[in-house]
């Protein structure tokens, strides 16, 4: 079977530390693959190795079945990259960004100027063509990098972050466009910290961590793992002081969290823990808002696969990309 992205026990080490640890994973041919874990955990690595950008230490990585090292020049040609940090010529107009690009692809002229049209017109560009990318808002910027990753027709493309740092509305239009593609056939290969997202757009998800692959399955499944962390999560009209110390008292509670002006109890038995909130409610004359079961959320699955608040990777992420990229460390 030819996979878009495969990796046998893909390694890299710099100097004596172990970035990447022998991992192995399979990418298929039309599906949207997320690819999610902590700053350190050696996903931009792997990414690295996968795009040509660095050799491997050890192990094989390849592009619809082409080596990215013994056939570097064929696996290329089929990928386009969208990095995290704007990779567009503010300079230059979108038209000649996009025409730039597939120059350096060698796309012939005649097909190069069609399909720049039509990835234009796609993307609501089309009568900004001729304007300088400098003006255009931090949505439409990214919109020109995934036309210039898809210039030269792709099959599969890298997407690091796509959505990161984007207004509401960009972010609609950034997902639904690239779900459309998808649809039509394009493989994608998701990075993102957005869970959400990658709960929402994911065909399957590999969590990474300390340089090895923790889980991968589909976000559902991953979700079904954790059945052990169920929750209940209530609000009350008027919560007294000491209500997280109340909750916590009760049996079968593990932990009691506050988000906002709601209280997710995690436990076992959601049951036995909803009947006492009742009972807790009627004996202090508490009116409850809302009050609701919950399963395991993609979060608690990374949280327990990795032993980190996704919150926090975000601060250190955004404090990090600068760094990291000019650089290259990993992450």
């Amino acid at each position: 079977m030819t996979y878009a992205v495969e990796a046998i026990g893909l390694t890299k080490y710099y100097g004596s530390f172990l970035a990447v640890d022998h991992i192995g994973f399979q990418v298929k041919k039309g599906e949207i693959f997320g690819f999610l874990g902590p700053n350190g955990a050696g996903k931009t690595t792997t990414i690295r190795m996968l795009t040509g950008v660095s050799t491997p230490t050890d192990g094989t990585a390849s592009i619809m079945d082409y080596d990215i090292v013994k056939q570097s020049v064929e696996a290329k040609a089929l990928m386009g990259i969208v990095p995290d940090v704007s990779n567009v010529y503010d300079e230059l107009s979108a038209w000649d960004n996009l025409v730039f690009t597939g120059n350096l692809y060698g796309v012939p002229k005649r097909r190069l100027e069609d399909k720049a049209e039509a990835l234009l017109k796609r993307f609501d560009l089309y009568d900004r063509r001729s304007e300088k990318v400098r003006g255009f808002s931090r949505g439409m910027k990214r919109k020109v990098c995934i036309a210039m990753a898809l210039v030269n027709d792709s099959e599969i493309l890298f997407l690091d972050e796509p959505t990161s740092g984007l207004d509401v509305e960009s972010v609609r239009e950034i997902r639904q466009m690239v779900r459309a593609l998808n649809e039509e056939g394009l493989t994608v290969f998701l990075t993102t910290h957005n869970l959400e997202e990658a709960n929402q757009m994911c065909d399957r998800i590999a969590i990474m961590n300390r340089g090895k692959i923790a889980a991968i399955d589909t976000p559902e499944r991953l979700r079904q793992i954790m059945h052990n962390v169920q929750s209940v999560e209530v609000s009350f009209k008027e919560a007294p002081m000491n209500l997280p110390e109340e909750l916590q008292q009760m049996g079968a509670v593990s932990s009691v969290e506050k988000h906002g002006d709601k209280y997710r109890i995690f436990t076992n038995e959601p049951p036995l823990v909803l009947k006492e909130v009742w009972d807790y409610a009627e004996k202090h004359g508490l009116v409850p808002i809302s009050i609701n079961t919950l399963g395991p959320s993609l979060e608690d699955v990374f949280v327990k696969l990795t032993g980190r608040e996704m919150e926090e990777e975000l601060i250190r992420g955004g404090r990090a990309t600068a760094q990291n990229m000019s650089r290259g460390e990993m992450r």
